[in-house]
């Protein structure tokens, strides 16, 4: 009986939460979602991290920017209009290898969508193989969201997304690209990621 008293009084504070309004003084708001800015040379990125949807994705990317791993690497992979990739290869376009760590648990089955904005983790035909590499998607790619627990229907596990500077993504998903060591897509000129950093709450 006792929760039954107190239940007008979550439903209102729910419904506040809800509208946007501040919840009543005592109330704590959930904390906000941590955000690392890409430094690249092209311009800055903004990513939101969406940890309580993709917590083992968030962690793991987080270790690695802790770590310095990804300062140096480069954009190495820009497909026009869809993807623009990194996090992998050092500016000689030779794999980064020092301090990589093992393949994680593919969370796209999280039902966040390979949106355009969205930035999701990489990986190889294995769906638990991503490790350090990421991509952000350029428009919507529904061929990338989770269909079904096959190789080729798991999908790629979004944990975040752009909340500023989409204009350069765009300019760099519209650099020439080439080949090199047999790698297609690769930009003509390094797109270089100078450092990854967490943004102060």
């Amino acid at each position: 009986m006792k929760a039954l008293r107190h239940a007008p009084a979550l439903l209102a504070a729910v419904a506040l939460l809800l509208a946007g309004a501040p919840l009543p003084a005592g109330a704590q708001q959930p904390p906000p979602n941590q955000q690392v800015v890409i430094e690249t040379s092209m311009g800055d990125i903004t990513v939101e991290l969406f940890r309580p949807e993709a917590p083992v994705s968030v962690v793991n990317f987080l270790t690695y920017v802790l770590a310095g791993y990804y300062d140096g690497t480069i954009i190495h992979r820009v497909l026009r209009n869809q993807i623009i990739q990194g996090g992998g290869l050092n500016q000689d376009h030779t794999p980064r290898m020092e301090g990589l760590r093992g393949g994680i648990l593919n969370e796209a089955t999280n039902r966040l969508r390979n949106d355009r904005g969205t930035i999701a983790m990489a990986r190889v035909a294995s769906p638990n193989s991503a490790r350090a590499q990421f991509f952000i998607n350029v428009r919507n790619n529904p061929s990338f969201n989770h269909r079904d627990r096959s190789r080729n229907g798991f999908g790629y596990a979004v944990f975040g997304r752009v909340v500023e500077g989409m204009d350069v993504v765009d300019e760099i998903a519209g650099v020439r690209v080439t080949r090199v060591n047999g790698m297609r897509n690769v930009p003509r000129e390094n797109v270089v990621i100078r450092t990854i950093r967490r943004l102060e709450p």
